[in-house]
């Protein structure tokens, strides 16, 4: 994996994240700190920007909903760390609003070269939009990438958070348009015999339009008991702040 890395300065869906040490807003961390949680590792082109400045006021509304959803966020760009402070600090100034996660300060853009981050023909220097995904085992799950004058959509990124726990958790895979609530496609049969005992279930249940698609209900009581777990741990943190 290192090997094909280096080569083509790019990371895919499937692979392990690759590791690094890094200097944030929140002081020194490494991603492998993160394993056992779900991350989500983007990029922004620069600091005091103002399609950035956008998406980390949404991103830092937004945070509360992917702890629920055991998610840690994690912000990059190749600006320096006193840059990155001074701009959280004037966000803070302006709107009251406080960006509770890290924003790696990559000056050598070392990380973002890594991870594809900069796209020579667009800029040698700044970081695209990217965002990944990053399972609690450390594989990169999902890659989403932004043109540098278009927004990210949050509420999208949560969303492919959840399908992906979903389709972990209920063993099957989720529909064009699928929300959050909503059935899991059934893994196509491997045999004959699979193939009409589905085509019997199809018919009894009416779960379904043929042997190859059809829908059962997503019962993720594991992923339901790890949301109530992550959100009775921020309880108890939020209280002990309160009382400090």
């Amino acid at each position: 994996m290192d090997y094909e890395i280096m080569m083509n300065g790019n990371v895919k869906i499937g692979m392990y994240a690759p590791d690094f040490d890094a200097q944030t807003t929140m002081g020194n961390l490494s991603l492998s700190n993160y394993k056992g949680k779900w991350v989500i590792l983007f990029s922004h082109p620069g600091d005091f920007t103002p399609v950035c400045t956008t998406e980390i006021i949404t991103f830092a509304r937004a945070n509360k909903l992917f702890e629920e959803k055991d998610a840690c966020l994690i912000g990059l760009s190749v600006d320096s760390n006193s840059s990155h402070l001074a701009w959280l600090y004037d966000i803070y100034c302006k709107t009251g609003i406080r960006v509770p996660f890290p924003i790696i300060a990559d000056r050598n853009g070392q990380i973002a070269r890594k991870y594809g981050m900069i796209s020579n023909d667009v800029s040698n220097t700044e970081t695209v939009r990217n965002v990944y995904i990053i399972d609690p085992k450390g594989i990169i799950r999902a890659i989403l990438i932004y043109p540098m004058e278009i927004g990210r959509c949050i509420p999208e990124i949560l969303r492919l958070l959840e399908a992906l726990q979903t389709a972990d958790c209920a063993k099957g895979a989720t529909a064009a348009n699928w929300v959050p609530g909503q059935p899991v496609i059934v893994p196509i049969p491997k045999t004959f015999a699979e193939l009409e005992q589905r085509n019997c279930e199809i018919e009894k249940n009416r779960n379904g339009m043929s042997w190859y698609l059809s829908f059962k209900e997503a019962n993720c009581k594991e992923l339901c008991d790890r949301k109530e777990e992550v959100k009775q741990i921020s309880d108890v943190k939020e209280n002990k702040d309160l009382k400090k």
